[in-house]
């Protein structure tokens, strides 16, 4: 069975309805947000979070090098590791120049995605991915800067729960600044080429 498969069966819950209420706070942020990649002032900023390997880690430590991001839990049975297998295959396609990007998957679920949770996560999709996460002030204030919606939705018959949240894909510059923020409709193949072209502008590549 390999590493997606894998991953698809590590949820434990259903994710709720996020996507809308994702796409109206985008709306509100910027009336051309509906344009595919199109990059939004103002996402993206500080964080201070603990990755996969309880290393603590912000912005700063990625600083030089653009980031991918996604925002997601790891308990999710289908949205979050199809997105995670869909951003990881998009640096795949990227060949050599897979090293010049960071992809990066941030938890919303600092109850459970402990990093030692997130670290038998990560490894399931790709081995530069980067699984981070915190404790819940640390968590709203990244998903904040990113202009993430997510929240906690408990479940009356079991003590399971779930976690409503956008869900979008983040490309930011080696200097942070957000460079395009990428729906579900986006194909790998399209994540592939924004991420090509900006490395390509910036000189990263030739």
């Amino acid at each position: 069975m390999n590493r997606i498969v894998i991953a698809g069966l590590a949820g434990a819950v259903l994710i709720g309805g996020a996507l809308g209420v994702g796409a109206v706070l985008y709306a509100r942020a910027d009336s051309q947000q509906a344009q595919l990649g199109y990059a939004v002032e103002g996402i993206g900023g500080p964080f201070s979070l603990i990755d996969h390997t309880g290393t603590p880690r912000t912005e700063a430590d990625f600083a030089g090098k653009p980031m991918l991001i996604y925002f997601g839990f790891t308990y999710c049975p289908d949205v979050c590791p199809t997105e995670l297998a869909k951003m990881v295959r998009a640096v795949d396609m990227l060949g050599e120049d897979a090293a010049k990007i960071q992809p990066i998957f941030i938890s919303v679920d600092p109850e459970r995605d402990t990093p030692e949770h997130l670290a038998a996560y990560v490894e399931l999709f790709h081995p530069d991915l980067i699984g981070l996460t915190g404790d819940e002030q640390t968590i709203a204030d990244a998903a904040h800067a990113y202009k993430v919606f997510y929240a906690k939705v408990e479940n009356e018959e079991t003590a399971d729960y779930l976690m409503d949240h956008s869900s979008y894909f983040y490309l930011m510059d080696a200097e942070g600044r957000n460079a395009g923020v990428f729906p579900m409709k986006s194909t790998a193949e399209d994540l592939a080429e924004a991420v090509r072209a900006h490395l390509s502008n910036s000189g990263a590549i030739s």
